[in-house]
């Protein structure tokens, strides 16, 4: 079995979601549910090692997507949050994260030593992950306090502004090029990431966003869930150029499982099939490389291909790789190794 360590998960919103009516968050990890994509048994038998999980405050009242007959849609951003209960959601997420690792479900990882001991346990490495910074103060103490709990990575935005960039709508077909970038706070916030070694996400940002962030940043380019704009020219897709800049950087796309960002027609249809995915994995290593190219999932945050279903079915996608071409030194690194070169790189650490 290909051991997978996977760019994005939602699993915590989901698990905080059902606690706020009244489930049990850990019980549904560790002894597992048929609700979502992901808990601890069906990631054992999906070959899921580990992962970024995402600490994600939803929109209330979200539009739907609304498409035409050519199945065109453009969803309007999301109105920006709040802060104050955007932090009190932040940690309610993070207390789950930590009481799930005191019942033995996974690890929280701080660093790749962390993920290997995890690994070599058989422990899910679980690193945390804030998407959308709406918790974060423009002054930037919240940082310090989410960096001291193991906050090891974040993406400045949402699919919504906030006090440090602009977010790229949900449009289809739509460029990623939807509005600014950063701010100034945005700017100090990427320039404090550097510093002390949190991993910057560019998934939702809007193009200028992205080349404002490659401009100052000194770490890899990643995107921890978004796929190549060529083939789905959804906003949330990479261009070219863009794709360019993460390979100059050593950075790193992941893949995501969204049917609608693998789709040419954007569609969201489960049955969208295995070789989509090829297709734009394909696509990512001949614009990236082979050493820029990981898995993304969003597992429990979009509709997946059925084929795939949930984390127990992620050996059928690394199958199809095999039946594709890639051998096991390729398969290695897009499953696993290159996630952990660009977090050891974002974290400071020397390469392995």
């Amino acid at each position: 079995m290909q051991e997978v360590f996977d760019g994005h998960n939602d699993v915590l919103y989901r698990l905080w979601n059902n606690a706020t009516k009244g489930g049990d968050p850990v019980a549904e990890f560790v002894e597992g549910t048929q609700q979502g994509h992901i808990d601890m048994p069906r990631a054992r038998k999906g070959g899921l090692a580990g992962g970024l999980c995402a600490i994600y405050v939803t929109s209330p009242n979200m539009q739907d997507e609304v498409r035409d007959e050519n199945g065109h849609y453009a969803i309007p951003l999301s109105q920006p949050l709040e802060r104050s209960p955007s932090l009190d959601i932040a940690v309610d997420m993070a207390s789950i994260a930590f009481r799930i690792e005191s019942a033995g479900g996974w690890k929280i990882c701080r660093s790749s030593a962390d993920i290997d001991a995890a690994e070599a346990e058989c422990k899910f490495a679980a690193v945390l992950h804030m998407e959308g910074c709406e918790a974060i103060d423009a002054e930037l103490a919240a940082l310090d306090v989410f960096y001291s709990a193991g906050l090891r990575s974040l993406g400045p935005v949402w699919s919504r502004n906030t006090v440090f960039g602009q977010g790229v709508p949900f449009a289809f077909p739509s460029s990623p090029d939807t509005g600014p970038g950063l701010t100034e706070a945005g700017k100090r916030l990427v320039t404090e990431c550097n510093r002390i070694g949190i991993a910057v996400d560019l998934a939702h940002i809007t193009e200028k966003g992205f080349w404002d962030v490659a401009r100052l940043s000194d770490q890899p380019l990643i995107v921890s869930h978004s796929n190549a704009h060529a083939i789905t020219p959804i906003s949330r897709n990479l261009t070219d150029k863009q794709l360019a800049a993460v390979r100059e950087s050593n950075g790193l796309v992941g893949l995501n499982f969204a049917v609608t960002m693998l789709r040419e027609d954007g569609l969201k249809r489960v049955d969208t099939p295995l070789s989509d995915m090829i297709r734009h994995i394909d696509y990512l290593v001949e614009h990236v490389g082979i050493d820029g190219v990981g898995l993304g999932s969003d597992f429990d945050g979009t509709t997946v291909p059925a084929e795939i279903g949930d984390v127990a079915g992620l050996q059928n996608l690394v199958a199809a790789l095999r039946d594709a071409g890639y051998g096991d030194t390729d398969l290695a690194k897009i499953c696993h190794d290159n996630w952990l070169r660009v977090l050891r790189s974002a974290w400071h650490e020397a390469a392995a």
